[in-house]
């Protein structure tokens, strides 16, 4: 019965059990506490597990490896690492798994020292300890230690591998991920999916889907939802439509139609892609839901515009008995602010802690002071900046500002831009946005006076940039670029079109094929 509660996750029903037990005069065993103990212990039931602990004493199971080890587990995770420590100590047999569980409570709390200590004492190491041990090491951030420590291994398994791959990755150092995956003889699927997560995780969004390719073309793998979620989440990075679209069928035709997380990722990639009705038509079939499925959908829909939509949705996910949180309110108050519904987006703001106990963050506010503004109630914006409880952020000055731009709001812009300097100095883009402000108002003294402080500070606007998808993978371009590979044949190319386009306007169609046949003799293209 106690098993059945724990694999069911009723762990309050565990304890239940075992009152009714006690009550009938059936003395606790090897099994039932245990059992009893993991149900503390899911529970962070600290009291009730020192009770358990007692009974065990009382009844001779002070040093069964079985529930010494749970109540190990039990002190540390209610942060009473010393007990923990004492029941370890007077364990008179203690196996690797003992140890094991020792150390990862010494790691797990941050005691790097004790936990080393320890493992060095242990009188056996098997591969799950030494790895364990690494990984101590890799979430403090100390990858010297964590190789030379992978290094000192007796014997190395591709779990080993896996989990070194990962702490590169997740420590940022892609290009010592790439030696380790190269070196590697055997890789299965969480090779390639530490690999892939890497460049994900380190923004090198053309490299998952070059891995990928090269996954399918090299190994005897499948790629599996994890796989897939991550592919679709740089496809959105990228926006690379085609190759989303792709994964898309992938994941159909190999049994993730269904798949929640799948589903999800797939929503997000079409949404970044401005494809909002394949993202609708995703979320229609999906057989389940989660509360990310409803927040993308919620999200997706505000942002692009159709806040109709999206407000219908919400009041759907209430009813199918979703509960609205955090990410749920930026997206209805988006959607309010894109419709100029003040009134409702101000109701649904005040009823996220009244009704919902929901905690507006800055974001909330944000979406709020944007919602004002975009109706031209700029003052009231202003009022209700002075009240938030934590100071505004860069989002919130920039929303301001543009909104100055477009009422013609010149004092206001003015003081944007001075708490956007000090919030965010080295930004050009602020400078940039206030001399449009000064240009529409025709106020040329003050235009010219900011482009001197500009200079004067050394300050240049991030050049832009564009992408295009294609065969060998997706292309970047930025303006003014002088270092891309083929430079000299794209400003050809820019040339010549801009030639065809004089040529188009003017009317003289005959001297535009002429041109282009002599400029593809000339070029070879």
């Amino acid at each position: 019965m106690s098993k059945g509660h724990l694999e069911n996750e009723t762990f309050g029903e565990v304890m239940v059990v075992f009152r009714d037990m006690m009550r009938e005069d059936v003395k606790p065993n090897r099994y039932s506490l245990p059992e009893v103990l993991k149900a503390c212990c899911k529970m962070l039931a600290l009291r009730e597990g020192e009770e358990m602990h007692c009974l065990s004493v009382k009844n001779g199971f002070k040093s069964n490896i079985y529930c010494g080890t749970i109540l190990i587990e039990l002190y540390s995770c209610c942060g009473c690492l010393g007990w923990g420590y004492r029941v370890f100590a007077e364990m008179i047999v203690r196996n690797v798994v003992v140890w094991t569980t020792m150390i990862n409570c010494y790691a797990a709390n941050g005691d790097l020292f004790s936990a080393r200590r320890l493992f060095d004492l242990a009188p056996e190491r098997d591969v799950v300890l030494w790895n364990r041990m690494i990984t101590a090491y890799m979430d403090s951030g100390d990858m010297l230690e964590a190789r030379k420590l992978f290094d000192t291994m007796p014997v190395h398994d591709l779990m080993s591998f896996n989990v070194l791959l990962n702490g590169y990755a997740n420590n940022g150092d892609v290009l010592e991920c790439c030696r380790l995956f190269d070196s590697m003889n055997d890789k299965n699927i969480f090779s390639w999916n530490a690999m892939i997560r890497g460049y994900l995780r380190n923004g090198h969004f053309a490299d998952v889907l070059d891995t990928l390719k090269r996954m399918l073309a090299e190994a005897h793998v499948q790629p599996n939802d994890a796989t897939i979620v991550f592919v679709l989440t740089a496809c959105s990075r990228l926006a690379s439509l085609d190759f989303g679209k792709w994964m898309h069928i992938y994941a159909e035709n190999n049994g993730y139609k269904a798949n929640v997380y799948v589903c999800n990722a797939l929503m997000e990639m079409y949404a970044k892609c401005g494809c909002v009705d394949s993202a609708i038509s995703v979320f229609k079939i999906m057989p389940q839901k989660d509360m990310i499925s409803w927040n993308t959908i919620i999200n997706v829909l505000a942002v692009h515009g159709h806040g109709a939509e999206a407000l219908q949705l919400f009041t759907e996910m209430k009813e199918a008995g979703g509960k609205p949180d955090g990410i749920t309110f930026v997206g209805v108050l988006n959607a309010c602010s894109h419709m100029g519904l003040v009134k409702d987006g101000l109701h649904h703001f005040h009823s996220m802690n009244t009704e919902y106990a929901v905690e507006p963050r800055i974001e909330h506010y944000g979406c709020v002071v944007d919602l004002l503004a975009r109706r031209g109630l700029l003052d009231q914006a202003m009022k209700f900046l002075q009240d938030m409880p934590m100071k505004p952020d860069v989002v919130i000055w920039t929303t301001l500002l543009a909104a100055s731009r477009v009422h013609k709001n010149l004092e206001l812009a003015e003081l944007c831009l001075q708490k956007l300097v000090e919030l965010d100095p080295g930004n050009p883009a602020n400078y940039v946005m206030l001399s449009n402000v000064y240009g529409e108002a025709q106020k040329w003294e003050d235009l010219a006076r900011l482009k001197v402080v500009l200079n004067d500070m050394g300050l240049k606007k991030q050049p832009g940039c564009s992408s295009i998808e294609t065969e060998d993978g997706v292309l970047e371009f930025y303006a003014f670029d002088e270092h891309h590979p083929k430079r000299s044949e794209i400003y050809e190319v820019i040339r010549g079109l801009t030639m065809a386009m004089t040529f188009q306007a003017c009317g003289r169609d005959d001297e535009i094929l002429e041109f282009m046949l002599e400029n593809r003799d000339n070029s070879g293209t």
